[in-house]
């Protein structure tokens, strides 16, 4: 079973949080595959992980640019894991198929957001039934993650 990883956003937009998050998938030698359910949401995740800090580079890429087996980070709105990834992180509404697969489940969430609050809460219930190793990650007041809660 995947260990699954509940990331609550409350100091950082879903596209900060992401950088960095993917940023210490990268640091620990892995690769990550990013779904999201839209090519709209594809593309604006795409943009920012060029530009999300000044001097930052995370290199990454979709199906629009080819050399998928490459690609240390791979966006899709699909199921596909062209580059072997271990890392999937769950964005929004994206696709679920398919999570044993990976060793580890990212799932980030914005705080805000009462809608995106009610999806995690009813996937953290169904992927505990399921025996996954679940974990729930919060912001400090400076933007750190805690680890406040196990399943």
């Amino acid at each position: 079973m995947s260990e699954i990883g509940f990331y609550h956003l409350t100091r950082s937009s879903l596209e900060q949080a992401l950088a960095r998050l993917l940023e210490k998938v990268l640091e620990s030698g892995q690769r990550a595959v990013v779904r999201v359910a839209d090519e709209a949401r594809l593309e604006a995740l795409d943009r920012a992980l060029w530009t999300y800090e000044q001097g930052s580079f995370l290199p990454h890429g979709t199906a629009a640019d080819g050399f998928a087996d490459q690609q240390p980070i791979w966006l899709t709105t699909g199921i596909d894991r062209p580059n072997g990834a271990r890392v999937l992180v769950l964005v929004g509404d994206a696709a679920e198929e398919g999570l044993e697969a990976y060793e580890r489940v990212i799932v980030p969430f914005e705080g805000a957001d009462e809608s995106a609050v009610a999806r995690a809460r009813e996937r953290w219930r169904r992927w505990r039934a399921q025996g996954h190793r679940l974990v729930y990650w919060q912001q400090d007041e400076r933007g750190r993650w805690v680890r406040a809660r196990e399943a």
